[in-house]
This record gives structure tokens, C-alpha cells and sequence, in this order.
């Protein structure tokens, strides 16, 4: 999966930033809401117009939302609560980036952009809801063709084709997050299914 193969090459970097901000004095729930924060933020950004400016701050942001793991990871702070805290604001993330996209829609007037963002996020929620639902089951589930990453790429490169394509590279690359998102779903109900041997 991507996100493992980014995590494994990213790990000396991420460790090094976790360092870092050890050493200033941030625990790893403080980097969680600074990188919730700062989602925000590239969230009006992209509301207001700026949508390749928001993709390149997309880049930095979520690089950013991998080191308070890194940093829980470093400084033996692992626990249930920091797992549970950082899924939860990364699902207000989801949703504040899907509403900018709502946003942009109605200013550019295109209702695909409208629904098709809300179908994103329909997806990317169910996505990471039966992988919830599934460990609640005593299960492990991270299998998926599109998890947060490959979202989150999709996304950045959807907001910069807007310098060539306009409205319509980000109508198209939504439209890849919604079908993409909740094929991932359905997959995840199957292996969860599968899993259970019934």
C-alpha cells in the first residue's frame, strides 16, 4: 500500500522533524491540533480561490500530519487516545477540504463539483469507518486501493491542473476521489466479510 511504502521512506525525515519538535517541548497531541489547524487554513485558501497556493500548502500539511506519530512514536507516548484523537480531526480534515470544494463549486456555478465533493467525502468517511467498524470486530483492516494518501494526492494534483484546466481538472480529479473512494469502501466490506468467513 502507499502509505506504508511513503511512511518507510519518509522515516528518517519524519524522525528527524519529531526531534525537532521534542526538543521545543510539543507533545504529539499539540502537533495534532497544529496540523488540524493549519488544514484550516489551506481550506480557505482553496475557498477563496487560491487552489494551486492550496495545493502546494496541501504538500507541506501533509507531510506535517505524519510527525505526531512519529513524535509519539520517538518519545514512547504511544497511546489509545493520540490514535483516536488524530483519526478524529483527520476526519474533520476531510470534511473541511470537501466543504472548500462545495464552496469553489458554487462560486464557479457547477453543481458535478457540488455533488461530486460530497460524494468524496461520503467515501472518504466510509472508508475509514469500516476500518473502524472492522477492528471494533477484532480485525485488522488497512488494506484498500485508495486511503488517505492516494486521496490527498489526487487532491493536490487536481488543485494545480486549475493553472491549466481551470474548473474543469478539479472537477475531474473529485470525481476520481468520489468513485475511487467508495469503490474502497465496498472493498473493505468485502474483505471484512471475507475475514470473517461468513
Amino acid at each position: 500500500m502507499l502509505t506504508e511504502f511513503a511512511r518507510k521512506s519518509a522515516r528518517d525525515l519524519l524522525n528527524a522533524a519529531a526531534g525537532f519538535f521534542h526538543r521545543i517541548g510539543l507533545t504529539p497531541n499539540i502537533l495534532t491540533v497544529i496540523g488540524f489547524l493549519l488544514v484550516l487554513l489551506i481550506a480557505l485558501v482553496i475557498a477563496l480561490g487560491y487552489e494551486a497556493l492550496g495545493a502546494v500548502l496541501l504538500i507541506f500539511g501533509a507531510a506535517f500530519d505524519a510527525t505526531d506519530g512519529a513524535l509519539a512514536r520517538l518519545t514512547n507516548r504511544v497511546t489509545k487516545f493520540g490514535g483516536f484523537f488524530d483519526s478524529t480531526l483527520d476526519r474533520y480534515a476531510d470534511g473541511v477540504l470537501m466543504l472548500a470544494l462545495v464552496w469553489r463549486g458554487i462560486e464557479y456555478n457547477n453543481r458535478w463539483l457540488i455533488v461530486l465533493a460530497v460524494v468524496a467525502l461520503i467515501g472518504a468517511f466510509l472508508v475509514s469507518y469500516t476500518r473502524a467498524r472492522a477492528e471494533g470486530l477484532g480485525l485488522q483492516l488497512k488494506e484498500g486501493w485508495f486511503t488517505r494518501l492516494e486521496r490527498m494526492i489526487v487532491l493536490i494534483l487536481g488543485l494545480l491542473s486549475t493553472l491549466v484546466l481551470g474548473q474543469l481538472g478539479l472537477v475531474l480529479a473529485v470525481a476520481i476521489l468520489a468513485v475511487l473512494s467508495n469503490i474502497t469502501a465496498v472493498q473493505r466490506i468485502l474483505l471484512t466479510r471475507q475475514k470473517l468467513g461468513e
